[in-house]
């Protein structure tokens, strides 16, 4: 007997249907409109400031050590806004209610302990803390003060991400089995600037988006190993390895990321996750241009999506935390559920410096 060949007929399989609309915008509050201070006017507070100037928010006070670069955001964006040069001065102003830090991990953490000891809601910058135990201690802190604190991964508001995420929780594919990510772009710019001396650039600085999606998509679901590997490309100029790779094993289902970090041609960026009952993909030539399409067995369709990553996802971000204050509620981007996040980046990290599978949760700190 012959045996039947897969081809692209049954990729196709199924009529064309209408999308599902799902909430996967950038949602804002009803009634909470806080003011809000930003500690840190380094170059991604650009993103930020951006967003919310574009939704409305109220940022009242932005504070920078540099304080030309405080004057210069605020000239850029919020010309009413106080600036400081020392963030404890902006703390004491009792009527600024949520702080946005975006200063380097180092500095970040007693910067949102104090922020929170002065009665605070935080949103802090990607990556939240380089230990398990530090991110533990300050999301107690948090709970012990009746307060909201959130992780800017913006990247669960990227449009296609974002839409991906609200098809699985309202199970349109049944429970996920795997999700396979894959980044191929040319990374090599990094080259003599400060990014050049971060031992682990793609699999933490900048994977641990991925990893967060990863996280995302399997709806907290705790991993079981992490296997990587990392390699330097035949002709890169930067230092750190642009080739990475990890392998996610979970209790009935996997995951895995590839980053191709020197892809000169021909980018491209593509998801695809496979459910009980359907899957669901997103392909395209780079984050910003993506097309999703989602399978069941009613048939296949794309949704028409609307707004980008940069700057959507800060608003997004944002959004979540004001809206989890309003109703007073836990945030999706929580500190503590993205210490989940954190462990399988760690974990990746250590897998790829020692050749060896980790189990998340067993490294507690990302040693460069």
């Amino acid at each position: 007997m012959a045996k039947r060949q897969y081809g692209k007929e049954d990729q196709e399989r199924g009529s064309r249907i209408a999308a599902p609309e799902l909430p996967y915008l950038p949602q804002d509050p009803k009634r909470y409109h806080p003011k809000i201070g930003l500690i840190g006017c380094g170059g991604i507070s650009e993103y930020h400031l951006r967003a919310y100037k574009k939704v409305g928010y109220d940022v009242a006070a932005l504070c920078d050590r540099h304080l030309d670069r405080a004057d210069a955001r605020r000239r850029e964006f919020f010309p009413k806004a106080t600036i400081y040069n020392d963030y404890r001065d902006l703390l004491r102003r009792e009527e600024i209610e949520v702080v946005d830090i975006t200063t380097h991990p180092p500095d970040r953490v007693g910067q949102i302990e104090q922020a929170l000891r002065a009665g605070k809601h935080v949103l802090s910058q990607k990556p939240f803390v380089l230990d398990l135990s530090q991110g533990e201690r300050v999301a107690d802190l948090a709970d012990h003060k009746g307060l909201k604190l959130a992780v800017n991964q913006n990247g669960r508001w990227a449009p296609h991400f974002s839409y991906i995420r609200q098809a699985i929780d309202k199970k349109l594919i049944g429970d996920v089995l795997s999700v396979h990510l894959a980044v191929h772009w040319n990374h090599d710019w990094v080259a003599g600037t400060k990014f050049d001396a971060i031992k682990h650039l793609v699999l933490y600085d900048f994977g641990i988006h991925w990893f967060d999606i990863v996280t995302a998509f399997m709806g907290g679901r705790r991993a079981k190993r992490v296997y990587a590997s990392v390699s330097r490309a035949k002709g890169q100029k930067a230092q750190p390895p642009l080739l990475a790779q990890a392998m996610i094993e979970y209790d009935g289902a996997q995951a895995s990321i590839v980053f191709d970090g020197f892809a000169q041609f021909g980018p491209r960026d593509d998801t695809h996750v496979m459910g009980s009952t359907g899957s669901i993909t997103s392909t395209g030539p780079d984050l910003a241009r993506q097309r999703v399409t989602l399978y069941t067995k009613r048939g296949h369709g794309s949704p028409r999506l609307r707004g980008t990553w940069f700057p959507g996802g800060f608003h997004g971000a944002m959004g979540e935390l004001l809206c989890a204050i309003e109703e007073d509620r836990e945030p999706s981007n929580g500190a503590r559920a993205n210490l989940e996040s954190l462990a399988l980046c760690f974990a990746a990290a250590r897998a790829a410096d020692t050749g060896r599978a980790q189990k998340p949760g067993n490294i507690r700190t990302l040693i460069e």
